[in-house]
């Protein structure tokens, strides 16, 4: 009895087999279907191995939501030559909140302000960088996956010392501010603490030393990142007035990043620039200098690096390869069904050529025998 119900069970499994087997000797192979199967072959590994580096690949994913932090400080990262003495220039930070950050995280160090060939270079390099970034802002994302491979963007030293004056100043360093508006001045003279305002000490400095011309070698904002170039990364500016007033207006937008390689909370930004000359008389009014007004935005972007998941590349991969069977299959199959079209080799039963040859000359032979038949004899044969 077990061996009867174990038949039937195997002979039920059998009758739902999807997968019938042929037999070898009911199957034909032809030189058109071996030449197909190649190409078949052909394409399933080459779009296997594409879609291999596609799975390998990652893409950024932008999201969006409230900044809801508004208790922690934002730090500020500053590297600005000033075509001045630091002895009559100086940097403070204002904000809203009346606020007067000083300049004790800043150094002043003297520098010179032309730049040597290979300074120049790397000036030249990393505007052409900025332009494309403007244009192609994809060239973004691979910045944020390749952080830690990139290139320091601080302006090299000088290959030796120079005998060059040193007629400039660089404000370098970093310091730490309200998450609120606020203004980067750089001026004539040093900030002091005042109890009803803000003021400089320009009254020992001769309008002739006026000399506003500056280069932003490096301007961020959040943690430092190394590779990623900032708006106003080797922004030059040259002026030969002494009364030019330089305005740059920045929104902040606070940013998660979470890549494979790094996790830090830095801040993106977008600038608008300006600039005019002080002209009392004309009615422009202001003051000469430096001036970095900056706001921060109540969004906060969260870019995070995504990848293919294992069983999204698997059912892509069995897609490519039962796609390209089963289409090569029916393409095959269509091509042989036209060309018996063409040649009229529409095949009823077993139908063999060389058969028909052979009735056709058969035919022919009977056909000359009764045209060279002997005719018969008269009964009355004339005389």
């Amino acid at each position: 009895m077990r061996r009867l119900s174990r038949k039937k069970a195997l002979s039920l499994v059998k009758e739902l087999d999807a997968f019938p087997k042929v037999s070898e000797s009911y199957v034909e192979t032809s030189a058109s279907g071996g030449t197909v199967s190649l190409l078949a072959f052909s394409a399933m590994a080459l779009l296997a191995v594409l879609e291999f580096f596609v799975y390998r690949e990652t893409w950024m994913k932008y999201e969006y939501s409230v900044d809801k932090d508004f208790s922690s400080k934002l730090r500020i990262n500053i590297d600005i030559t000033v075509a001045m003495k630091c002895q009559h220039v100086g940097a403070d930070i204002l904000d809203l909140a009346e606020t007067m950050i000083t300049s004790n995280g800043l150094q002043y160090e003297p520098v010179i302000f032309e730049l040597t060939p290979q300074q120049r270079l790397w000036q030249r390099t990393l505007l052409l960088i900025q332009n494309r970034l403007r244009e192609e802002h994809a060239l973004q994302e691979v910045l944020y996956k390749t952080l830690l491979k990139g290139a320091p963007t601080a302006l090299p030293p000088r290959e030796d010392a120079s005998m060059e004056p040193l007629n400039a100043c660089r404000i370098h360093g970093h310091v730490y501010v309200n998450k609120v508006a606020g203004n980067l001045h750089i001026t004539v003279g040093k900030p002091i603490h005042h109890p009803q305002g803000h003021a400089h000490i320009a009254a020992f400095v001769s309008h002739e030393t006026y000399n506003f011309s500056h280069r932003i070698d490096h301007l961020s904002f959040g943690e430092e990142l190394p590779g990623v170039i900032n708006p106003l990364d080797g922004t030059e500016k040259i002026t030969y007035n002494n009364n030019q007033m330089f305005q740059y207006f920045i929104t902040v937008v606070p940013t998660k990043l979470n890549t494979y390689k790094i996790s830090a909370d830095t801040h993106q930004f977008s600038v608008t620039e300006r600039e005019r000359v002080i002209n009392h008389a004309a009615g422009s009014h202001g003051v000469s200098g430096i001036f970095v007004k900056y706001d921060t935005s109540s969004l906060m972007v969260t870019v995070s690096e995504q990848h293919m998941p294992l069983w999204q590349f698997l059912v892509r991969l069995c897609g490519i390869i039962g796609g390209i069977f089963s289409t090569t299959g029916m393409l095959h199959g269509l091509v042989g069904s036209c060309f018996d079209v063409i040649c009229c080799r529409f095949k009823l039963g077993l139908y063999r050529p060389g058969e028909v040859l052979n009735q056709d000359a058969q035919l022919h032979q009977m056909n000359n025998l009764n045209h060279h038949h002997t005719p018969l004899l008269a009964d009355n044969p004339p005389r």
